[in-house]
């Protein structure tokens, strides 16, 4: 089988693996619907590659307000690989103990939240303290994880402990230990990973059965749409409304309980 069709036919049976994982991720989105019915917020974190599957939940089309994506550029902008902003301290900072401290340190949260933090190996130090913490506070821990990948993995956590371990559900990418899928005659290590595909499709199937159970409570939310299914005058509108809808939720979470102001 030639690559393409390898990598094809693995991302094919990710896709099966997510579908066997429908009623777990239903619960998902009921926990999620839940804080947004309440007024409250559904707080978003991943560092690495995991950014992606932030920035997929909230702000782009198909998606709505309800959302706090925490998104560290530290921990996330490595595009220059080397040099200032490179890959070697983004690795660095995202096993630094006390930095999932420093970074919720920012927000009121509160135990109507719920949380969702995605790391393929569960192991960074920075994923598992922003669990610990998020559980510490009465919020139900949604973990995304490669469990095949995490299970192989060691925790630079200093308990050893892995995102799981303070999850209350774990939904699985379903990518392979290494999460590169194909190899190839000649080259010893395997190339093109899996965990990003398994972790849209976990991140989608979740908005939108988050979006089914707003609509039937009554709330149906303010979806970004592109202005080639609405018009441009629509589409700009609706997106006027949902970023005010976004600033109104972030504005309650920017104000820390311990605070004298």
């Amino acid at each position: 089988m030639n690559p393409i069709s390898a990598y094809l036919e693995k991302s094919h049976d990710i896709l099966l693996q997510i579908a066997q994982q429908e009623e777990t991720i239903r619960k998902a989105a009921e926990w999620c619907a839940d804080s947004i019915l309440s007024d409250r917020i559904v707080h978003l974190f991943g560092s690495g590659h995991s950014r992606i599957m932030v920035e997929e939940m909230w702000p782009r089309y198909g998606s709505f307000p309800g959302f706090n994506p925490i998104v560290e550029l530290s921990l996330t902008f490595h595009n220059l690989v080397v040099g200032a902003n490179g890959q070697r301290q983004a690795m660095f900072l995202e096993n630094t103990p006390g930095l999932a401290e420093r970074i919720l340190r920012n927000f009121a949260i509160r135990p109507q939240d719920t949380a969702v933090i995605l790391s393929s190996s569960g192991c960074s130090v920075v994923a598992v303290e922003m669990a610990a913490l998020f559980k510490e506070q009465g919020v139900k821990v949604i973990g995304v994880i490669s469990k095949k990948h995490s299970e192989t993995s060691k925790s630079r956590h200093i308990d050893g402990k892995k995102l799981q371990d303070f999850a209350d559900l774990v939904l699985d990418t379903g990518a392979p230990v290494g999460d590169a899928m194909i190899r190839l005659p000649g080259l010893e290590t395997p190339v093109a990973p899996g965990s990003s595909l398994g972790g849209i499709l976990l991140m989608n199937s979740i908005k939108a059965e988050i979006a089914n159970i707003l609509v039937r409570s009554g709330r149906p939310p303010l979806v970004l749409t592109a202005a080639s299914l609405l018009g441009s005058k629509a589409a700009t509108a609706l997106f006027e409304k949902a970023y005010d809808q976004h600033g109104r939720l972030i504005s309650k979470i920017l104000s820390h309980p311990d605070s004298d102001i």
